[in-house]
């Protein structure tokens, strides 16, 4: 069996395995590349943070990602680009139909964006900064250093402040993440996994490895006859004779949220008839946890309790959503589905028939998602907020401070398609999600009306006896200010950049 400490962590950016949380002075740029020779001069000597676990922990870090048109600026070869995923080569805002199923319409819509869209620069480079306390400037100073001036102009600092552990509508945040399987312990064998589990294959994150099929994602893989330059590059694990220039690199999804703070509680407060406890339970329905992290279904899930609300639990005992209702944004984001039904395991005739019936797709209750297994949705989160913080208190009166406020959303995937934006549309944006009509995410949708004109501004929560208590004319809480799609490499891809010959032929015999 892998160990942990055989994974190649020395040629991984740290952000696959931190988070970073105790660096909480960050700075996050978006850059274009003026000089590709000096970008590269300066990559070269860039102090870039590898996953390696240090003691005591660091007191700074560094990380990069690069858009495709950043890749080509820098001059990987187009034969090199063509063997990215088809999401990153033609990016987050590439047609109508595809802002549509991310939701990005009306105020959302890529027109009205401060970055990243067709009518605003799209930036090349990406710079994540990280430091203690009272750090950042002297930390910022030395990584810009040589070269930097001349390399790069600046587009945006992406605003960003340390919130610790509570996102800007004042949710205890980051509780859900996947447990990534660095020592490759993990069974991707579907008759394992009937049952929701929190650990997934490092293929899920990490390109150049197994995914939850137990395929390889694809990627660039280069034939080292023909370019010398990829001599230092890993090689496939599954086309040994090929170097993988995307081993142990990972998609970087970015998207800046700005969050109407004052407006969600005063919205809540307003439907609640001033009443502190109503406007508590209401917020807490739409999020489907309490604001101290404690999850809805936590009073009828044995081993999980207020004091203990972890992350090990499902929705199998609230299928209705009687405590924690089917639209809350948590559950939307993670179902906590395995593969099968429950009571559909092993090996038996009917557990076979079973299975086949649901990869048909004949029999299924309209409440089953067909595809709702969660193990192939996962996203690794690492975002930060930004704004002054705003208790709820506060933001329910006349006077509250006015501030940009919200988060800078990003998370890591191996696979575009079949992680981010499949989570985007059809669990977060998706008016028709689990056998719910006409209502998308009460956090995160955008409440414009469907294509027939049906109105999707209002929120039910189920109860165990009487009626469904229904929300309506839910203004949108959370715009779409940016957005775009990154490649973070690993660090001998890094060095395989910078050495590129300034004819941006790559290392071609």
């Amino acid at each position: 069996m892998k160990k942990s400490s055989d994974f190649e962590f020395d040629d991984v950016q740290g952000l696959l395995r931190f988070g970073y949380g105790k660096l909480t002075d960050t700075c996050f740029m978006l850059l274009k590349i003026a000089d590709a020779n000096a970008a590269k001069q300066w990559l070269s000597i860039a102090p870039v943070s590898s996953a390696i676990a240090n003691h005591p922990s660091p007191d700074t870090a560094l990380q990069i990602a690069f858009s495709v048109q950043g890749l080509r600026a820098l001059g990987v070869s187009e034969s090199i680009i063509d063997d990215f995923s088809d999401e990153f080569i033609y990016g987050m805002t590439r047609n109508e139909n595809c802002s549509r199923r991310l939701g990005d319409i009306g105020r959302n819509a890529p027109k009205y964006w401060k970055w990243g869209s067709n009518t605003s620069e799209v930036p090349h480079v990406l710079l994540l900064l990280y430091a203690r306390e009272g750090g950042l400037n002297a930390w910022r100073a030395t990584v810009e250093g040589a070269y930097f001036l001349q390399a790069f102009q600046l587009l945006k600092h992406l605003p960003t402040s340390d919130m610790g552990r509570i996102e800007p509508f004042g949710f205890e945040d980051g509780i859900s993440q996947p447990e990534i399987d660095w020592a490759d312990r993990h069974s991707t064998d579907s008759h394992a996994n009937d049952r929701y589990t929190n650990l997934l294959a490092a293929g899920e994150m990490a390109l150049g490895y197994p995914n939850e099929y137990g395929q390889y994602t694809a990627r660039p893989l280069i034939d080292p006859q023909h370019d010398k330059l990829a001599a230092n590059l890993p090689n496939a694990k599954d086309n040994p004779a090929l170097k993988d220039f995307g081993r142990n690199g990972t998609y970087l999804v970015l998207r800046q949220l700005g969050q109407d703070v004052p407006g969600f509680w005063r919205f809540l407060n307003k439907v609640s008839d001033s009443i502190p406890e109503k406007r508590e339970q209401l917020a807490a329905s739409m999020v489907g946890r309490e604001r101290n992290g404690t999850p809805l279904v936590a009073e009828h899930i044995p081993g999980i309790s207020r004091k203990n609300h972890g992350n090990h639990f499902t929705y199998d005992l609230d299928p209705k959503g009687n405590h924690c209702p089917v639209s809350a944004h948590v559950r939307r984001a993670n179902p906590r589905t395995g593969d099968l039904p429950p009571g559909a395991t092993g090996f038996s005739v009917i557990a076979f028939i079973g299975r086949l019936v649901r990869i048909l797709g004949f029999g299924q209750k309209p409440e089953e998602d067909l595809v709702a297994s969660s193990r192939f949705h996962r996203l690794l989160r690492r975002g930060r907020g930004y704004g002054p913080v705003l208790a709820p208190e506060d933001a329910i009166k006349p006077d509250a401070p006015a501030a940009e406020r919200g988060l800078q959303f990003i998370c890591l995937v191996a696979n575009i398609g079949r992680q981010f934006e499949f989570v985007q549309n059809a669990w977060i944006v998706n008016s028709k999600f689990d056998g719910l009509q006409e209502e998308p995410d009460p956090l995160l949708g955008n409440r414009e009306s469907l294509m027939n004109g049906d109105s999707t501004d209002h929120f039910n929560r189920p109860t165990p006896s009487g009626p469904v208590q229904r929300t309506c004319h839910l203004p949108q809480f959370t715009t779409v200010l940016g957005g775009g799609y990154f490649f973070m490499p690993g660090l001998r891809a890094l060095k395989y950049i910078s050495a590129l010959p300034p004819n941006g032929n790559g290392g071609s015999s």
